[in-house]
């Protein structure tokens, strides 16, 4: 089956993703710019083993996203027997969707998550014109189904699969012990006797968007055996004035790491913390959960409302949560035996949630349709 996917920049979980689904049929990737602006240099690090991927040329109209004429020209010469958007909110997403339609070609739509707005407003109805008439559409959960429908999509042509960065080799067959937990700290160098982690960067909203003025008033009132370790990009300078006025020396930020390194640190912690004030999935919840670490997040990021179940192997509080969220760090501290019950939970929760079932799923559907 020749698949063609339109998506805006190759982000390494996708590049890994099309490299899976390309080994299941003839796959081509058309790419509108060939990084994102604000990401730094390992999304420059990608290897398109299984299938074509296509830079398409044209103009710059944000951090990842551009207006590339020769979309069309690539739709008129090849030939598909599916086509997916991935890219129908930018200039070229657009205008592909112009023509295909147009020319009454099939396609699919595509989301990795998102939030669905009241659907009024001149914006909304453009949003709207551009997603209703589509064959069919990806979605990755509750939110995605709801978002879809909003702007005009038959619900019965919705197919969900399980969006994630991670393969299955990545998952852990079971949690560390108490002892492989240690011997790693030790590694690491963390000191403390208990790790809370919280992984994100300070780059979107200066640190507030993904709520860390929120962890900093929590670790304000924890005691200082608790560890916690924000990995990520530079801090602004507010957040490092925070840390040195109230004197919080079990804070710790810790620059950017890779894939591998960043996964010691999770399986070297004993929860995570991601306290996001909107993420349209947030893959962070996905990578905690396969090293056996149990996750608090807030009800606005979309990864959380699909894959944990409040108080079974996770935790879901609102926005701006302090003193809720503070009281299930200090009781989930306290209860050695629910620690390792929701690090069991999680663990069985996300093991269907890898690159593998993704490109299973994506075909599965693709072959059926139609």
């Amino acid at each position: 089956m020749r698949i063609l996917f339109m998506t805006n920049v190759p982000s390494p979980y996708r590049v890994d993703f099309f490299n899976e689904l390309g080994k299941l049929c003839d796959l081509t990737v058309t790419f509108e710019k060939n990084t994102s602006d604000e990401r730094n240099d390992t999304w420059k690090e990608y290897h398109f083993e299984h299938f074509k991927g296509v830079f398409l040329k044209g103009k710059s109209t944000g951090v990842d996203s551009a207006l590339c004429l020769d979309i069309v020209q690539h739709l008129k010469e090849e030939t598909y027997d599916r086509i997916i958007c991935g890219d129908f909110s930018t200039p070229t997403g657009m205008l592909a969707i112009q023509y295909m339609r147009k020319h009454k070609m099939l396609y699919f739509l595509e989301a990795d998550g998102g939030t669905a707005k009241d659907g009024r407003g001149i914006k909304e109805k453009i949003k709207r014109y551009f997603i209703k008439d589509a064959a069919g559409y990806f979605s990755t959960g509750r939110s995605g189904d709801h978002y879809f429908v909003t702007y005009g999509a038959d619900p019965e042509k919705i197919y969900r699969y399980p969006f994630t960065s991670l393969h299955q080799k990545d998952i852990l067959a079971q949690p560390l012990s108490v002892e492989e937990k240690k011997t790693l700290r030790e590694a690491l160098g963390l000191p403390e006797e208990k790790i809370l982690i919280s992984v994100g960067r300070f780059s979107y909203l200066n640190g507030y968007g993904k709520g860390y003025d929120t962890l900093l008033k929590i670790c304000e009132q924890l005691p200082k055996n608790i560890g916690v370790y924000i990995i990520g990009d530079e801090p602004t300078e507010e957040f490092v004035k925070w840390k040195s006025e109230k004197k919080l020396e079990q804070l710790h930020y810790l620059p950017f790491k890779m894939k591998e390194e960043l996964f010691k640190y999770y399986q070297a912690a004993d929860l995570s913390v991601f306290l996001s004030r909107g993420e349209a999935w947030g893959l962070v919840v996905n990578e905690s959960m396969a090293n056996g670490v149990p996750v608090i997040a807030t009800d606005a990021c979309v990864a959380a409302l699909e894959l944990i179940e409040n108080g079974k192997n996770g935790y879901i509080v609102p926005v701006d949560a302090v003193d809720k969220t503070k009281e299930i760090i200090l009781d989930y501290f306290a209860d050695h035996e629910k620690q390792f019950e929701l690090s069991c939970a999680s663990l069985k929760k996300i093991k269907t949630f890898t690159i593998e079932d993704m490109a299973k799923r994506h075909m599965e559907c693709l072959e059926s349709l139609i």
